[in-house]
């Protein structure tokens, strides 16, 4: 944003103090989350976009290189020959890749994203990560040109030699104007970006997000934006002014950045403390040039003495005679470049020995005249004052201009080194999985993508109670323990994952761990399917150990812990598996757990529930759990229940712990599919302190605890109380 401090003025005629601004330009992907690799955004533009990029940058640099003729497949050349070429280089086959619409919906489609999220970084991520395409792409194509030329030479050896020749010497201009031609090209990239900002982003930006933007988007309309080097001889004279190109120049950046550093603290009335960004602020804004110096005409008697100093300064440092000398050199240009570079130029019509030199150049190629350098020289010479304080205003707005711009690409490089472009579907995939990635669609290919993105997850862990002593006893009766737990617990599961839209995470031997995937823009009923999902379990698991028991086998115990997380999981990849990353994992890991003196000891009690926890001395203490054919949620969990269906609060009786144990009974219904409802008890309890040794009450502690109810007898009981109640 600009600021506009006061410079005060050395003492002066002038009417006025200049009032200067400062501009320090910004480009902050704020509030967006980090890739895969913890330090950049992952970003994964439209395939067909990208596809036609590189054809038409391709297509870019076979003109502005000026190898189509290479490139071109004449009549007697093979049909495949022609067909390869035609995918090659699209022109060839007479058809022009039109990637202005397909960038235009790209942008459009970014920016409707950012506004859907609240988050307008999401459409400055979508701009940058365009640019980097871009400006890798341009040298990736001009190598696949280089390539292509190179094999279609091959083609001609040793069957047209003249030709071959010929096209040799195109190809080997070709490689030696690459700086040129990648300029070119991108020159080209960056009007049409230029273009599609003023004629549809710019209106709709501001129909979305208002005209008074927190966000700089000038960075992305600097005409610097595709050059390898921020420095290009050519664009320098199209844009700004031809300054030096090396540090030892004697107009380089430096040395006049310099120079006008001393100029902005000269004017100045007191010892003002002028710290490296207050100056460089100052340097980044153009205008400031016309209120310091004006236009260098006679009549800006305002600026006359300023203007005089700037003028003083560049004298000193024999820098005036080089800006003369930059402005002269443009309308040279058409008639000694390429031979001769512009900085080449300008230097000859300032200093004597490189005119020698560049004049014995153009009388080696023997077809240009030297009457126009020699005039230009003349003019720089016999310059007259007023002439030169004009371009000494002129010199320093030009400069402005560049400095300005080149800020912004330094702020722009930034951001653009904070973008990681996934093209590896392995990396997107996991990405994707992880909810890092940022995909930047064309409309078709939106529609083709049917993943929603997950918005929160439950996990579910069903635990096999003494597996291991259950495993011997088969052992020992010469019974195979894989197909024990396959036939009678994983198989009877897998035909329930459909139903509910479960997936497995991983099977342990003794467990099994599920995860339910709740979508964007799917019903929230996530958690309390899970719920019923653990009771078909357990109802599965009762049904098959009565025909256990029935055939002499031993039964099956599980306990199953619920925990749910409101954000989606992360995941590795190993391979081609996923490995899921959840709070939620451990969590239902300690939610199905059972310690055996516990189990040992409760099991004695003869209560109608299956989920305690008991502490000792201290409510810090460890705790220990008991789960037995029990379904022990999170409080996490029946928070989320009671906002996906509708809790009511009932009062059973049924046998207490120590007869003083509060019970809190919660039922509802839950939809599993068309007119099919579940019925659903939740038991809400607190843990107690008790004697370790013989497990006798001290205190009830605040801890809640929370279980699914299983036992047929509580259902019964809420269904009397419930026809009861409708009866009376």
């Amino acid at each position: 944003m600009l600021r506009i401090p006061i410079l005060k003025l050395a003492s002066s005629p002038e009417s006025h103090p200049p009032r200067l601004a400062e501009y320090s330009p910004a480009l902050a992907l704020n509030g967006l989350l980090l890739g895969i690799d913890n330090v950049r955004h992952d970003v994964r533009l439209s395939p067909a976009f990208c596809e036609a990029a590189g054809s038409h940058i391709r297509n870019l640099i076979a003109k502005y290189g000026k190898v189509e003729s290479v490139l071109t497949v004449d009549s007697a050349s093979s049909t495949a020959e022609r067909s390869a070429l035609s995918k090659f280089l699209p022109q060839a086959a007479k058809k022009s890749t039109d990637l202005k619409p397909l960038l235009v919906e790209l942008h459009k489609t970014a920016l409707t994203r950012a506004k859907a999220e609240g988050n307008l970084a999401i459409d400055l991520l979508a701009r940058a990560a365009v640019i980097k395409f871009m400006r890798s792409e341009l040298n990736a194509q001009f190598a696949k040109v280089l390539e292509r030329c190179r094999a279609m030479l091959k083609s001609y050896e040793g069957v047209r030699a003249q030709k071959a020749l010929e096209y040799r010497e195109t190809v080997a201009g070709f490689q030696i104007a690459k700086k040129n031609i990648l300029r070119q090209s991108g020159q080209e990239l960056f009007r049409m970006l230029r273009e599609i900002e003023k004629e549809t982003l710019a209106s709709m930006r501001r129909s979305f997000f208002g005209s008074e933007l927190s966000t700089d988007y000038q960075p992305f309309l600097t005409p610097l934006i595709f050059l390898e080097e921020s420095r290009d001889s050519y664009l320098a004279v199209e844009h700004y002014v031809l300054i030096g190109g090396f540090d030892n120049d004697p107009d380089s950046f430096g040395n006049i950045r310099a120079l006008a550093c001393e100029f902005l603290k000269s004017v100045s009335r007191e010892a003002e403390v002028y710290d490296d960004a207050a100056l460089d602020g100052r340097l980044s804004v153009p205008e400031n040039a016309l209120e310091l110096v004006g236009t260098g005409d006679a009549a800006d008697r305002d600026v006359k003495t300023r203007l005089q100093a700037w003028k003083e300064l560049l004298e000193r440092e024999e820098l005036l005679d080089f800006a003369i000398g930059a402005y002269e050199v443009v309308p040279l240009l058409p008639e000694f470049t390429p031979l001769l570079d512009p900085q080449q130029l300008k230097y000859a019509l300032v200093l004597r020995k490189e005119r020698e030199r560049v004049e014995k150049l153009i009388g080696e190629h023997g077809k240009l005249s030297l009457s126009g350098l020699a005039s230009a020289a003349t003019r720089v010479a016999q310059t007259s004052s007023a002439h030169r304080s004009k371009v000494a205003a002129r010199f320093l707005r030009d400069f402005l201009c560049y400095h300005r711009d080149l800020r912004r690409l330094e702020v722009l490089n930034r951001a653009i080194e904070k973008i990681n472009l996934i093209t590896s579907d392995k990396l997107s995939d996991l990405s994707r999985l992880n909810g890092t990635l940022y995909d930047f669609l064309l409309a078709e290919e939106t529609k083709s993508e049917t993943e929603k993105p997950v918005v929160r997850h439950v996990i579910l862990k069903a635990d096999v109670r003494d597996s291991s002593r259950l495993t011997r006893s088969l052992l020992e009766r010469e019974m195979n323990p894989a197909s024990y737990f396959s036939l009678n617990f994983y198989e009877p599961v897998n035909k329930l994952l459909s139903k509910y839209g479960a997936t497995k995470v991983f099977v342990e031997g003794d467990a099994i761990i599920l995860a339910l995937l709740e979508c964007k823009g799917d019903p929230a009923l996530t958690v309390s399917r899970g719920c019923i999902l653990a009771r078909e379990m357990m109802d599965i698991v009762g049904g098959y150990n009565h025909l256990l028991q029935r055939a002499g086998l031993p039964a099956l115990e599980i306990g199953i812990g619920i925990s749910y997380q409101d954000s989606a999981p992360m995941y590795l990849l190993d391979g081609d598996h996923r490995i899921m990353i959840s709070d939620a994992l451990n969590e239902s890991d300690r939610l199905s757990s059972c310690d055996k003196r516990t189990r040992k000891v409760v099991g004695t009690m003869q209560v109608p529930f299956n989920i305690y926890e008991f502490r000792g001395e201290s409510a810090e203490s460890e705790a220990l759990k008991y789960n037995v054919g029990g379904i022990r949620i999170s409080e996490a969990v029946f928070d989320r229940l009671r906002e996906e269906i509708s809790l009511d609060k009932c009062s059973p009786q049924f046998p207490r712990l120590w007869g003083s144990e509060e019970n809190v009974f919660y039922t509802g219904l839950v939809s599993v599919g068309a007119d099919i409802f579940r019925r659903i008890v939740v038991r809400v309890s607190r843990v107690p302190l008790v004697e370790t040794g013989e497990f006798t009450l001290k205190s009830w502690t605040e801890f809640p605890i929370y279980e699914v109810c299983t036992n047929p007898a509580v259902y019964s009981a809420i269904e009397i109380a419930g026809a009861a109640k409708n009866r009376s």
